[in-house]
């Protein structure tokens, strides 16, 4: 693994009151601070050392590609999935689930989680369709609910798609320590058809290298919730460990690599910046909260790229299809504090070293961005989060936006 190009500083911000979280627990068979609130700012052209890449905003007909926008009117939407070729769901962290059908977002929503516990970074977070959701229907969430006393928990939780309705299963995980702040939540299912899942660090520095504790990890479990026999730590659903608050997942199918993004230190617990992308490898300790930035402790994992100043990386995508030809194999992620969608050209060398060979932001003017995936169209979709009281609302807003090939 390679660590490529650094970002200097240029924003140093203030963080928040630290809280304390609760003890974790897995359901067997049944049942960041992104950043604090700060005047929002625009990436341009960022000071690069090693080597000259900066940041960039091509126009979409230059490279065989427009900008359309799905749906609007969203509040505050976090995750989406796409159950059919025209069909959209998309979590809202207040706690409802809503519907985007043939274009247009219905009213009301499907589904709502009345023991959602929304307050700050906290509430409804990511959604994933099981990986026979054709046959079975099952899809899940991760949102954060009230734990013993005035504390709160993250749960994941399985679902029933009825078309019309939805139908709440059983809580597959359950007792993941959360807080206002840094309480992740990002839900994927790998190419092993394993169930992972991303948690922050619940605002408790203790609680990323405590083996014993669900927090600052990456977790993997099966669709049932159980432990697989071939996890990293026997009996244990901790797949990787020393995570701040990392919030995107996604794999390289061609070649297995996975990787996640994860926001860095908010000034209160460390210098502003030092956002992460990372190559995750099963047992892999990511440092925190031992170092960040450029400090790499003995025996911990570097990142592939840390961006100072923070671009509050909130989601990951790997594309691979041929529709959109130009960016195949790129990674993309969602920027909150830096604004846009950020794509990033990778490459593998002859030593299966993975590098970062350009970073470039694609899309801007459109305010904070919080998810980005790909439809089963083949386009790249992302949704805004200017409704979270850090961003300037636009007309409309929250949106999802559509990337479409302008190919014939």
């Amino acid at each position: 693994m390679k660590r490529n190009k650094k970002y200097l500083p240029a924003f140093i911000f203030l963080g928040i009151l630290v809280l304390s979280a609760c003890a974790p627990m897995i359901a067997q068979s049944d049942a960041s601070l992104e950043q604090p609130a700060v005047a929002t700012i625009s990436i341009e052209t960022p000071a690069i050392v090693e080597e000259e890449t900066s940041f960039s905003s091509p126009q979409p007909t230059a490279i065989g590609w427009e900008l359309e926008v799905v749906a609007q009117g969203l509040e505050i939407p976090w995750s989406m999935i796409f159950p059919a070729e025209n069909r959209i769901l998309v979590s809202e962290r207040t706690g409802a689930i809503r519907q985007v059908v043939d274009g247009k977002l219905i009213p009301d929503p499907i589904f709502v989680f009345e023991e959602v516990r929304a307050r700050d970074e906290a509430g409804l977070m990511s959604l994933a369709l099981h990986p026979q959701y054709t046959e079975n229907a099952l899809l899940y969430a991760c949102y954060t609910t009230s734990g013993n006393g005035s504390s709160i928990i993250t749960r994941v939780a399985r679902l029933i798609d009825e078309g019309d309705t939805m139908q709440f299963e059983r809580v597959i995980i359950d007792n993941i320590p959360a807080a206002r702040f840094h309480a992740g939540c990002r839900i994927q299912f790998g190419p092993d058809g394993m169930l992972y899942v991303s948690t922050g660090d619940a605002l408790n520095t203790d609680l990323p290298q405590d083996i014993t504790s669900l927090a600052g990890k990456i977790l993997r479990v099966t669709p049932d919730g159980e432990i697989p026999a071939d996890n990293p730590l026997p009996d244990s659903p901790v797949y990787s460990l020393g995570h701040r608050n990392p919030q995107g997942l996604a794999w390289d199918v061609v070649n297995g690599n996975m990787y996640s993004s994860e926001h860095g230190p908010s000034g209160f617990d460390g210098p502003g910046g030092g956002d992460e992308i990372n190559l995750i490898t099963p047992g892999g300790n990511y440092g925190w909260p031992l170092g960040s930035h450029d400090n790499v402790p003995q025996g911990t994992n570097g990142p592939l790229i840390q961006f100072t100043p923070a671009e509050a990386p909130a989601s990951l995508l790997f594309y691979d299809d041929d529709r959109l030809p130009f960016f195949k194999g790129n990674l993309f992620f969602g920027a909150l504090r830096g604004e846009g969608l950020v794509r990033l050209i990778i490459s593998e060398n002859g030593n299966g070293e993975v590098e970062i060979e350009q970073v470039e932001k694609i899309v801007d003017n459109v305010g904070r961005v919080r998810d980005v995936a790909a439809g089963p169209d083949g386009s790249i979709y992302f949704v805004t989060s200017n409704r979270d009281g850090r961003g300037a609302l636009q007309d409309g807003d929250d949106k999802i936006f559509r990337i479409y090939s302008t190919y014939e």
